[in-house]
């Protein structure tokens, strides 16, 4: 069986998405998706007593595999937007609402698998780079083994192509 690398969103083509998106709530949930690694239906699902900004954590209820945790509190997310949280949209609609955000950024044209969990794939990804240690982005994804995680180690081969620059 053959398994793709995933598909991820960098930091620049999250802001060019952003710029790409014209409503306030599909821009929240883009946001949670990638700042804080949220699958669609854990966005759908999120309450205003969920977001803690004196701590800057969201508790995650009952995410895959009826699992609870906590992930980081996207710095993009401001207080103001708890009026639009619970997302009034659905998984549907999300889905929709960034592929038409994709389609005018042309994002697209570039990444023509790119979807929503793609959000998700570039969280993890960027935590990676940035030198979050894998056992830690693997607790905020939620994953249950660690080789779900490594696959993000993968994808970003950036560490593995230095070391062999420096040591060949």
């Amino acid at each position: 069986m053959t398994k793709k690398l995933p598909v991820c969103i960098t930091l620049e083509e999250f802001k060019l998405l952003m710029k790409h998106t014209k409503h306030i709530h599909h821009k929240i949930a883009f946001i949670l998706g990638f700042g804080a690694g949220l699958r669609i239906s854990e966005i759908i699902s999120l309450e205003q007593r969920d977001l803690d900004f004196d701590n800057n954590k969201i508790l995650v209820r009952q995410g895959k595999g009826s699992k609870d945790r906590i992930v980081p509190l996207p710095k993009g997310l401001k207080q103001i937007h708890l009026q639009h949280i619970p997302i009034k949209c659905g998984v549907r609609s999300l889905q929709r609402a960034f592929k038409r955000s994709c389609m005018l950024s042309k994002l697209l044209e570039q990444k023509p698998d790119i979807h929503f969990h793609s959000l998700r794939h570039g969280f993890a990804t960027r935590a990676i780079e940035q030198g979050i240690p894998i056992h830690h982005v693997r607790t905020l994804m939620g994953h249950s083994n660690i080789s779900t995680t490594n696959i993000y180690l993968i994808a970003n081969p950036k560490d593995a192509l230095h070391s062999y620059e420096e040591l060949f």
